[in-house]
């Protein structure tokens, strides 16, 4: 793949722009006089020119092109503009007030296709129900099937889910290593800084203290997760928080779980008060318990994404360090098949 290329000679601008590239995963090609850039100039997906040399490429007279952008670190220089129109580019960025933008432009060019990757949200209806094992079961589940998979633990409070999947000693960056981080996050090096195992990508969070995901960090973590993954997976707290609220409003479907108990649908009924107010279409997946599926559905006025019986031995599986057991023959493995199988057809319906 042909990189981007940047014509400056200026070593403190090309500093900037090499770590700006670094951090949206992006390689350049690098001219340091015009001459140097001919070859690429018409095969680059981008062109950044610095403007210590923009007179003298335009000088050369390059043909027009798409993607070519200015770059200066002197605001307000009076002849910005006239370099810009003749070297034929399409904007003026300055640094360092436009790096998000050229952050954005990197990304844009060296980033794979897009998969337009669904979300799907777990949220437990009251403590308890399983709503950490089921997020883990499908994001295992859909794993398996050789669909990209990101399993976001967005619950501070929750336990861990690299605990859930044996990962806990997995090498990787966790939430407090992408907080700080504004802007877009190129899916090539998010899933690099990740614990990935197979098709799988997980991002959690560090043992002790734990702080609050600030939703501009969800957002360019979801953003990345839908432009390079099939499917991501928020486990979300029932107390809803702006970063849950930021994964609620990209959710394709939100899925509740509910105990089958009295107590267990009153709970679950005042977290479906908060989650009708970020997102559209929310399942109940009913636990077993005294009370049938038809009248906890009736009760929450929400459809069913199905039922979850009571798995024999599973809490000793996952105590022992096992990973959720997902196979055809336990409940849990049928269930995240049947709802796999509702967003993409039977077995490997988006491909990997």
């Amino acid at each position: 793949m042909d990189r981007p290329l940047v014509i400056t000679e200026d070593p403190d601008l090309l500093d900037d722009l090499l770590r700006v590239a670094a951090a949206a995963g992006a390689e350049l090609d690098v001219a340091h006089a015009p001459a140097h850039a001919r070859p690429y100039w018409n095969r680059a997906p981008l062109v950044v020119v610095g403007s210590d040399l923009a007179d003298a490429l335009a000088a050369t007279g390059p043909p027009p092109r798409p993607r070519v952008l200015l770059v200066t670190r002197a605001p307000d220089e009076p002849d910005t503009w006239r370099r810009c129109v003749a070297v034929g580019a399409q904007s003026v960025l300055e640094l360092p007030s436009a790096e998000r933008r050229l952050v954005d432009e990197f990304a844009d060019v060296v980033e794979p296709a897009e998969r337009a990757g669904r979300v799907v949200c777990v949220v437990g209806g009251s403590g308890g129900a399983g709503a950490s094992v089921l997020a883990a079961s499908l994001a295992l589940s859909a794993s398996r099937r050789r669909l990209r998979t990101l399993l976001v633990d967005a619950d501070p409070l929750g336990g861990g889910l690299d605990l859930l999947l044996g990962q806990e000693e997995a090498e990787g960056a966790r939430w407090p290593d992408l907080v700080a981080r504004e802007g877009r996050i190129s899916f090539t090096a998010l899933q690099a800084a990740l614990p990935s195992f197979a098709e799988l990508t997980l991002l959690s969070f560090h043992r002790g203290e734990v702080q609050a995901i600030p939703a501009e960090a969800m957002r360019s973590v979801l953003e990345s997760g839908t432009r390079g993954f099939d499917l991501v997976i928020a486990d979300l707290p029932r107390r809803l928080d702006p970063a849950a609220a930021e994964a609620l409003g990209r959710a394709a479907v939100t899925l509740l779980v509910v105990a089958a108990d009295v107590r267990g649908v009153l709970a679950a009924a005042q977290v479906l008060t908060g989650l009708r107010e970020h997102t559209g279409e929310v399942r109940a997946v009913v636990r077993g318990g005294v009370l049938e599926e038809s009248v906890v559905t009736a009760s929450l006025n929400v459809p069913s994404a199905g039922t979850l019986p009571d798995q024999p031995r599973l809490v000793a599986a996952l105590n022992r360090g096992d990973v959720p057991p997902v196979g055809r023959r336990t409940s849990l493995g049928r269930f995240c098949s049947s709802f796999l199988d509702s967003l993409y057809g039977p077995e490997n319906g988006a491909g990997a």
